[in-house]
């Protein structure tokens, strides 16, 4: 009996636990609470009379999501297989829930649901995220060789439509739809081999882009408030104390950090010049801040993290385990890409906010849930495979 407990314990030991991954979760974490109150400060105080407000709010959105990611992470991951189909749907039943009296709107939008009780809000939109990341990885798995063909590969595209379609009708949430097709996409792409229908996708997006660019240009108001943004975006300075009024402050903010930054706390652009300095915005504090030095600084952790999750999916014990990871890192990526990209006017203003760092409760408290999925795959990595 005490030969089988040591064989037992010898075997558990040999499994993988990635504090690499973990480190680098805790210090973006860490690192988004001192930005958060470095950059609402001025404001709460102004609106709360509390400098804290903020950053009080997303430390508890923190702590419960650093709980539910030991939980998870704890949880054999093929346990939520059998909830891939049920999630898709709640997520898909959640997200008109906004236009009910549950609904909350803020800023304009209508994109989240209030929790009695707890002092944060729940936008269905991250839940949609996760629900998708692993309904499609769930999907590859049973479809097996036949995502390779036409057929599997419009069926992993069209799964995601309805939900994008929902946030982006219902909710007017553009950049998380795009991010759940983003997902889709970077999950087919690694399951499929053939990349020629991706060259061709890219072309027709690209020339699609290009069109809707060139009819906003040309006068056309098919867009609507979008079609301003995108004005605004290719000449912020045509309509300076409005459309284009957040593009140029975000763009002073950078610039006026210079390589070193003007020191922590010292920001001027958070002084109310800044909208959303905490939230969408908040990598302008940063530049500005810290410099180029902190921003390269915080770049480089997040390609460490996606390195990390790389590794993980390469070595994952099964075809589900690398699909959840490959999700969770597709969705990261991209967040972070988008975000980077609005800030620095390489892309028009989506309003999406930069993981772990920016202010956002629903969003910190699910990307935790995500890294708990990707840890729970790790731990089942056996050190003799690495």
């Amino acid at each position: 009996m005490g030969t089988r407990r040591r064989a037992k314990k010898k075997e558990q030991s040999e499994y993988f636990f990635d504090y690499s991954l973990l480190f680098i979760v805790l210090f973006l974490l860490g690192f988004g609470l001192v930005m958060i109150y470095s950059a609402s400060s001025y404001s709460a105080f102004e609106e709360y009379k509390d400098t804290a407000y903020y950053l009080k709010r997303q430390l508890i959105a923190v702590i419960l999501g650093l709980a539910l990611m030991i939980v998870v992470a704890n949880i054999p991951y093929h346990f939520w297989e059998r909830f891939a189909t049920l999630g898709y749907l709640v997520a898909a039943a959640l997200i008109p829930v906004v236009l009910t009296p549950l609904g909350v709107e803020s800023h304009g939008a209508r994109r989240w649901i209030a929790i009695p009780g707890i002092p944060m809000n729940l936008q269905p939109a991250e839940v949609a995220k996760i629900a998708m990341i692993l309904f499609l990885a769930v999907l590859v798995c049973k479809m097996g060789r036949g995502v390779r063909t036409m057929k599997g590969f419009i069926t992993m595209v069209v799964f995601p439509l309805p939900i994008a379609g929902e946030i982006y009708v219902i909710t007017k949430n553009m950049s998380s739809a795009l991010i759940i097709l983003a997902i889709a996409i970077i999950m087919v792409f690694v399951a499929s081999p053939d990349y020629k229908k991706f060259i061709i996708m890219a072309l027709i997006v690209l020339a699609a882009a290009a069109l809707v660019i060139y009819l906003v240009v040309s006068g056309s108001d098919f867009l609507e408030f979008r079609g301003n943004r995108i004005r605004s975006w290719l000449d912020p300075e045509s309509d300076p104390s409005d459309t284009g009024f957040q593009t140029l402050q975000g763009l002073y903010a950078i610039g006026s950090g210079g390589i070193w930054g003007k020191g922590l706390g010292q920001s001027m652009q958070k002084l109310n010049f800044l909208p959303e300095a905490q939230n969408d915005m908040i990598f302008s504090i940063i530049c500005e801040e810290l410099g180029l030095f902190g921003a390269v600084a915080i770049i480089l952790m997040f390609i460490m993290l996606l390195w990390r999750m790389m590794i993980i999916a390469n070595n994952a014990p099964d075809l589900f385990g690398a699909m959840l990871v490959v999700g969770v890192m597709g969705h990261i990526a991209v967040q972070a890409i988008l975000n980077i990209a609005v800030v620095t006017a390489t892309i028009p203003n989506t309003g999406i906010s930069l993981p772990f760092i920016s202010y956002g409760g629903s969003s910190v408290m699910f990307l935790l849930i995500e890294i708990g999925l990707v840890l729970s795959v790790a731990r089942r990595i056996q050190l003799k495979e690495l």
